[in-house]
């Protein structure tokens, strides 16, 4: 099947889905509170006649809504593929066109919730330059039919025939369930809130003191959503290199597969807690193109742990032609306040690179030809010492490159010649990477 023939819905399967949904609301909202029956002995579950009829008198309605509810959207949206664009429809009495031109694409992803599973359905979210309502979701499609739509979306953007058979792909890295619990346990803040927990819950034990759960709750809270969270969502992560960009797919009850195009990463961050340079582990954090707001948040991490040397070969394919650990960086001034002497910043032809932090290390990279601008700050202490701190600025997101503390003189020549890199650069072509293929 090609999307760029006729007009395409969603599955079918969305429609009792949808209406499933509805009605798990309704049930738990107002269905639910309808079978309880106030009596002497308290509110109670009472199956009686009165109270089934009263039930499904709200109950049948409520389902017929909530099928109409679904067959309605499900008629309501429409797509396809017309040349360079993509083209979607909504609305059945008042309709409304959109049409995206393919090279604005960022990313695609290919999203399977739990529930959707069971019927074979994934969600295709095409992330789309221009802040955070630049997402078209198409919810949903058969899993086969959106892997189809994903690699035809692909080979357009990239200037290739939307025929052209996915790209193959090669394997770089897996995490390991065992190794990623420990990735999450292994870090000063996580192990510092699990003494604090399974101190305030020994005191409960022995003292049987109620007041003591107002720290033992926030704490067990702060601890399923550091440690419980990021291992359902990152769970079975795998990385994978192909013509048409990064491939990622984790998740344990959501599956998640992403596609990053080349050249969508603006800049990246390699990250390695104090407990983890005792292991040689580190992670890597993302900006990309395309994504905003929660949606970046979301999509921000390319590698959750890996062995360091696994972490730099994949900087590398992200940046080709540049070793991070080749490039020399300059410590700091020894009038600034830095700590750690590993800390400095240095560029090759074709990043900017800045390490800073301690006890957790950052090694901040973004490439000259993604740069937006390059600034100079001063701050009132820094201008008393005669220092100034260089920002390197990519697209918002979680990566910020600065090289802190500097000697003022250094940090207008830093300025200068950052600037000039970047100017080559996107003359040379590196500043865009649509049709990457051609």
């Amino acid at each position: 099947m090609r999307f760029s023939e006729g007009t395409h819905r969603l599955h079918w399967a969305t429609v009792p889905l949808r209406a499933f949904i509805f009605l798990i609301i309704y049930f738990v909202l107002l269905g639910f509170p309808l079978l309880l029956t106030q009596t002497e002995d308290g509110i109670v579950l009472a199956l009686t006649p009165d109270v089934l009829a009263r039930f499904l008198i709200v109950t049948i309605p409520m389902g017929l809504i909530a099928v109409g509810t679904g067959l309605w959207t499900w008629l309501a949206l429409r797509f396809r593929v017309d040349g360079d664009d993509l083209v979607v429809e909504t609305g059945l009495l008042r309709k409304n066109k959109r049409r995206i031109p393919l090279s604005r694409i960022q990313a695609i992803d290919l999203v399977r919730p739990l529930v959707t599973r069971v019927f074979a359905l994934a969600e295709v979210r095409v992330e789309l330059a221009g802040g955070e309502r630049s997402e078209i979701a198409l919810r949903y499609l058969g899993r086969h039919s959106a892997q189809q739509l994903r690699a035809e979306l692909l080979a357009l953007a990239a200037g290739l025939p939307g025929q052209t058979p996915e790209a193959p792909e090669r394997h770089v890295w897996r995490v390991s369930f065992g190794t990623l619990l420990a990735s999450l346990i292994l870090r000063l803040p996580v192990l510092g809130t699990s003494l604090l927990f399974f101190a305030s819950l020994l005191f409960l034990l022995m003292y049987a003191e109620g007041g003591i759960l107002a720290v033992t709750i926030p704490v067990m809270l702060g601890l399923i959503r550091a440690v419980i969270a990021p291992l359902v969502m990152y769970a079975n992560f795998t990385v994978a290199m192909s013509p048409d960009g990064i491939r990622l797919r984790y998740g344990l009850l959501e599956t998640r597969m992403q596609t990053l195009p080349p050249g969508r990463v603006q800049a990246v961050s390699i990250i390695e807690p104090a407990l983890w340079r005792t292991l040689g582990w580190a992670r890597i954090e993302v900006t990309v193109a395309g994504y905003a707001g929660e949606r970046q948040a979301l999509s921000s991490t390319l590698l959750p742990v890996a062995p360091r040397h696994v972490a730099m070969h994949l900087v590398s394919q992200v940046f080709p032609g540049t070793n991070i650990d080749a490039v020399s960086l300059i410590p700091a001034s020894s009038k600034g306040v830095a700590i750690d002497r590993a800390d400095g910043a240095g560029t090759d032809d074709v990043v900017f690179v800045a390490r800073h932090g301690w006890p957790c290390r950052r090694t901040d990279v973004i490439a000259h030809a993604r740069a937006q601008s390059v600034r100079l700050t001063v701050n009132p202490f820094q201008r008393l010492l005669g220092l100034a701190t260089v920002h390197v600025d990519a697209p918002p997101g979680p990566v910020q490159v600065a090289a802190a503390d500097r000697d003022l003189g250094e940090a207008r020549a830093i300025v200068e010649s950052t600037a000039r890199r970047a100017l080559a650069a996107r003359r040379s072509g590196g500043g865009d990477p649509t049709r990457w293929a051609r």
